[in-house]
């Protein structure tokens, strides 16, 4: 896995230096602080930030914990070998960039507000669905949780493509690293909280708080969705 890595990485070194500035880059803009309040302040970009949040909310902490949740199930259910926790838990992860890239086709064409929000309704139901899955044979729990990874991850470029086509041209650089900064502050919390909601809830319910995420975060799309400034989204598709 190491050798995989160092490959991977030393081709994207060398395919950097083929990188050339496209027609659409902006201009370089001066250092101003007040750009990050008219980033927070612009309803818009504001929107799709909150639907941003809530996305990471569930995320990182699904990924983190979901090898011990499908070893709890798996156990509950009289066995499981840690192989096939591994490779359902790896699963989980990896097909995420299928539903990324099927995901960012689809709202291309519907528009990003709704990929984005049936994406988080899936994923939030999936929180609460785990607990009536726990335990239930393989063949349930797996198609189960490769759904809920296919779906947890489809919407996550589509928020840093909104805030592209909504914030100001030339802080767009700035609004997506606050975008992102804030993003991963919040799934440190959430990383953190999971396995205090395993211990007064175990595993089977573990994963409900986090739906908090998502119902939030489909709001904040949905609102967006019927604003004015979703003309400004995948073309006018919103």
């Amino acid at each position: 896995m190491l050798y995989g890595a160092a490959i991977v990485a030393t081709a994207g070194g060398l395919l950097i230096l083929k990188y050339e500035s496209g027609p659409y880059q902006a201009d370089t803009s001066p250092f101003d602080p007040t750009a990050v309040w008219r980033i927070l302040r612009d309803r818009g970009t504001l929107l799709a930030n909150v639907g941003y949040f809530g996305h990471m909310w569930e995320l990182y902490a699904i990924w983190t914990w979901i090898p011990f949740y499908i070893a709890a199930s798996l156990h509950a259910n009289g066995g499981g070998s840690s192989t096939t926790t591994s490779l359902l838990a790896f699963g989980t992860i990896a097909i995420g960039g299928v539903g990324a890239w099927i995901a960012g086709s689809a709202a291309d064409r519907v528009g990003r507000t709704t990929v984005t929000s049936v994406s988080m309704v899936i994923s939030g139901l999936s929180c609460l669905a785990a607990g009536f899955v726990f335990g239930e044979p393989l063949v349930i729990l797996a198609p189960f949780c490769l759904v809920w990874g296919f779906m947890i991850v489809a919407d996550s470029a589509q928020f840093s493509a909104c805030v592209s086509e909504l914030a100001e041209d030339n802080y767009v650089g700035t609004a997506l690293t606050l975008q992102t900064a804030i993003g991963y502050i919040i799934t440190t919390i959430s990383i953190q909280l999971v396995p205090i909601f395993e211990g007064y809830l175990g595993w089977q319910w573990a994963f409900a708080p986090l739906a908090i995420g998502p119902t939030m975060g489909t709001a904040a799309m949905l609102y967006l969705r019927v604003l004015p400034e979703a003309s400004n989204l995948a073309g006018g598709r919103g």
